[in-house]
């Protein structure tokens, strides 16, 4: 009896186990990417470059596979080295913990000022290390991207204690110095990121960004203000982020209008994704249940109709996006290989998304991630 017994509890146990190993193995992987960025004084370029090459960056990645599975994108964001920060934090600051919400990343980065300070790398890759939430998931890809243009040797952090951290959680550092490649060398950045796993980079953070212009732009633009259109607004946070959605609009073409393209090809992907405070999004993940829905919160043309009546015009603008982001897909292949056409890589090599796209590529395809 005793024998069966624990037969039983056997083959139970080893069942859960399956189960876990199955589940675990099933959850999507992520990508999960910390940029650290240098906002002392001189910085002002390192800053632009990441606002103006985050959605070519962001698109690059929404082609990543794993398997089958198409994995998720988060990014966190910390500043240091700016003199207006907590001196006794180490002038360090956490803008953004971990989020795929990407018009909050646009918001964040900028909402970045720079001014003078000290530049304590080890010290912001350890905060950045024991303050995110990296997970534990064994697919996920983990890579901090650390800017600046100081010696990485600077703060009472050591780096190589910071790193040794970070190899210890499967956290992969990259160093990107804001200047000449031996300058670089002589100030530990490139050491940073050999003891880290990942690469050393080096740009030219005032460089003029090279954009190409094409043929399919104007008709992007026209297609992402229709795109717009088709967002329904809904609980505590609706209104505000509807309008923060055409806010990072406003952004991107603040910078040029081909920055505004590629944020608008970015919406036509699977990264863009809002259904926090979207009803498409929403319904799409079945993540909303209508007859909880708080009428007064959206959009005035909805506020007076009944549950079928706002179901079936969610259905009609699910439609309308799908059609329209097809649309802009369609068109940025045409626009991708145009620009492939026109491109000279010599003109690119220095830039911000040039260099952390290769590097993530390279690293990605380490852990079995294809494009």
């Amino acid at each position: 009896m005793k024998t069966l017994a624990l037969k039983v509890i056997t083959i139970f146990f080893i069942s859960i186990t399956s189960q876990n190993i199955a589940a675990e193995n099933f959850k999507k992987q992520t990508i999960k990417v910390a940029l650290l960025l240098d906002t002392s004084n001189s910085m002002d370029g390192l800053i632009n470059q990441a606002k103006a090459q985050l959605w070519e960056i962001v698109n690059e990645l929404s082609y990543a596979k794993y398997g089958i599975q198409k994995p998720n994108l988060e990014i966190a964001l910390y500043e240091y080295g700016n003199s207006t920060l907590p001196s006794q934090e180490g002038f360090i600051r956490q803008v953004l913990q971990f989020s795929s919400n990407l018009d909050e990343i646009s918001e964040k980065l900028f909402s970045l000022k720079t001014n003078g300070g000290n530049e304590f790398c080890g010290q912001v890759i350890q905060t950045s290390l024991q303050e995110l939430s990296w997970g534990n998931h064994k697919n996920d890809l983990r890579l901090i991207f650390i800017a600046g243009n100081e010696p990485f040797t600077q703060g009472k952090i050591n780096y190589k204690e910071a790193v040794s951290e970070a190899n210890e959680k499967g956290i992969l550092i990259n160093t990107i110095f804001c200047g000449n490649y031996n300058n670089g060398i002589s100030g530990m950045w490139k050491d940073g990121a050999d003891l880290g796993g990942g690469d050393y980079m080096t740009i030219n953070k005032d460089k003029k960004i090279i954009h190409i212009i094409t043929p399919y732009d104007d008709e992007i633009i026209i297609l992402n203000k229709k795109l717009n259109a088709t967002y329904i607004h809904y609980g505590v946070r609706g209104y505000t982020s509807y309008y923060n959605q055409q806010a990072q609009d406003n952004n991107a073409l603040s910078l040029s209008k081909e920055v505004e393209v590629k944020r608008a090809i970015t919406k036509s992907s699977r990264l863009y994704e809002n259904s926090s405070w979207d009803l498409v999004d929403a319904d799409k993940k079945q993540k909303i249940d209508y007859s909880k829905i708080e009428k007064s919160k959206l959009p005035a043309e909805l506020k007076n109709k009944s549950e079928s009546e706002i179901k079936a015009y969610v259905k009609v603008k699910a439609k309308e996006r799908t059609k329209i982001q097809e649309k802009i897909k369609a068109l940025d292949k045409k626009r991708r290989l145009y620009i492939a056409g026109k491109q000279k890589e010599g003109n690119q090599k220095d830039q911000l998304d040039n260099v952390m796209i290769k590097a993530i590529k390279r690293q990605a395809k380490l852990k079995n991630y294809i494009w």
